[in-house]
């Protein structure tokens, strides 16, 4: 029964899709120059799917809200203004809540949509749009509960707030201003919200030996895996990582350490601009299969650095990365080991 259930719904969204017609797109194309705010209206079941719509319309770029047609004959038709949009949503289209305030809310708003099985009912009549989804026998044993026609009202209706936002060219950006939280928004977000501050990074000159610069400390005493080193300029010209420093402890000559560390860096370390969102950062460290990240402003001088460890404790690597970048890398031979070869 489980999945009869869930193959029945499948069937009747692929069902509606093939039945959108120039009229779905209509209906975006409203959706998107609609100066005022999407009001979505609906009872029953069929409410409870407006009011899920009226989250991802409101999460993708459209000002929307919900209007309980049994509240607005209360009072609540004074929710609507003239630059409003008005989606009405009934499988039957003969739901008496919401044909009794159909033409007051096409009326009052600069149009109505209509979300309905057929173009035959008293809702699509007082419509601007009718966007049709089909009959669709109900999934529940009597055939009576609303499922297979509220997957396909859901489904059709995240279609046409997908348009929506691909006409308002809505972008990962912009769905950051609407998802601080969560890991989502810590996704969304920009490098610079969650790297460490240069002043919690290890940063030295890339004249310096090997000993002078990993001695140095942050401002606030934290030790991070990697030293970032600056040219004369201060723009970032290398790295230089534990496992670097690691390396030169297998030969066991301890004069190494007092070896110029630019022999020994890696030159033009893979970094990223501020700005950029997290999501692409983390991308990047696991395509590269590094750890550490520099942080670089427009002239490419550092700023901060994201760090591996930083985001496991956020909880944003997953077990793919963190196979494809190990806390702690193979240590190898300082025979393999040539200047400027890659640490990252």
């Amino acid at each position: 029964m489980l999945r009869e259930t869930v193959t029945a719904e499948a069937n009747a969204i692929a069902a509606a899709a093939k039945l959108l017609t120039a009229d779905a797109v209509q209906a975006a194309e409203m959706t998107a120059q609609c100066d005022g705010c999407v009001v979505v209206t609906g009872v029953g079941k069929a409410g409870l799917v407006g009011q899920k719509l009226v989250a991802t319309l409101a999460s993708t770029g459209t000002p929307a809200h919900f209007l309980h047609p049994a509240e607005a004959v209360h009072g609540d038709l004074g929710r609507v203004r003239e630059n409003d949009l008005v989606w009405a949503i009934s499988n039957s289209g003969r739901s008496e809540e919401i044909t009794r305030i159909a033409s007051i809310l096409r009326h009052q708003s600069s149009g109505l949509i209509a979300i309905t099985a057929d173009k035959e009912n008293p809702l699509a009549a007082a419509a601007d749009c009718v966007v049709t989804i089909g009959h669709h026998s109900e999934c529940c044993p009597n055939g009576l509960a609303p499922t297979a026609s509220t997957a396909v009202m859901m489904a059709v209706g995240d279609a046409i707030a997908m348009l929506v936002s691909q006409l308002k060219q809505f972008t990962p950006q912009d769905f950051a201003k609407f998802h601080p939280g969560g890991s989502l928004g810590r996704k969304l977000a920009t490098v610079q919200q969650y790297m460490r501050p240069l002043s919690a990074c290890r940063v030295a000159s890339e004249t310096a030996t090997i000993r002078q610069a990993i001695v140095t400390r942050s401002d606030c005493g934290r030790r991070s895996g990697a030293v970032m080193l600056i040219n004369d300029s201060g723009q970032l010209s290398g790295i230089f990582t534990d496992s670097d420093l690691a390396r030169l402890f297998e030969t066991g000559d301890d004069s190494a350490t007092d070896t110029p560390i630019a022999s020994k860096m890696t030159s033009r370390p893979h970094s990223i601009a501020t700005g950029v969102l997290l999501n692409d950062a983390i991308a990047r460290m696991s395509r590269h299969r590094i750890s550490e990240l520099p942080v670089v402003d427009t002239d490419h001088k550092p700023v901060g650095m994201l760090d591996i460890t930083d985001l496991i404790a956020l909880g944003e690597v997953d077990d793919t990365f963190r196979a494809s970048v190990p806390l702690t890398r193979p240590r190898l031979s300082v025979s393999h080991a040539t200047p400027n070869s890659s640490s990252q």
